[in-house]
């Protein structure tokens, strides 16, 4: 990665939808150039996608949780199970395979109180795996849209 990979990096990261024509010209390279450098990240998979932020609130999802996991026993197949179980819950919208006291972080969005509890009770506690669970509620959540390399 050179300092034109990280500022077209930057760039798409701030607004996927820019032209070639306006990167180029805000980069102050042809854009020949810019198209082979974007194409080049993506095959490099540094550019992993284009996608669209959604305001979860307007989609029905105005409560965010984290909730912390433990399944017993710790083996791969257990792991590998729940991790694909918890994925493909609606609910759940990013899941976090950690070391430690706990085993997953699950990343939740849901319609309010009401829907969280039945997602924890009726759908979690309901694997024979689960050892422990603990819900979180998140006031508010800070994401950074544009991650800069190291």
């Amino acid at each position: 990665m050179d300092e034109l990979d990280s500022a077209l990096v930057r760039l798409l990261q701030q607004d996927g939808r820019r032209t070639n024509r306006d990167l180029a010209q805000e980069l102050g390279i042809a854009p020949s150039t810019c198209l082979e450098r974007v194409r080049s990240l993506r095959d490099r998979g540094v550019l992993l996608g284009f996608h669209a932020e959604v305001d979860l609130p307007a989609l029905g999802r105005g409560l965010q949780a984290i909730i912390a996991v433990k399944v017993r026993p710790p083996t791969r197949t257990v792991i590998e199970r729940f991790q694909a179980f918890v994925a493909r819950m609606p609910e759940v919208i990013a899941v976090f395979v950690l070391t430690g006291n706990d085993d997953f972080l699950l990343h939740a969005a849901v319609r309010d109180m009401d829907h969280l509890h039945s997602v924890v009770l009726d759908k979690l506690t309901e694997r024979k795996e689960l050892a422990d669970v603990r819900t979180s509620v998140v006031y508010g959540h800070l994401r950074k849209n544009v991650i800069e390399p190291m």
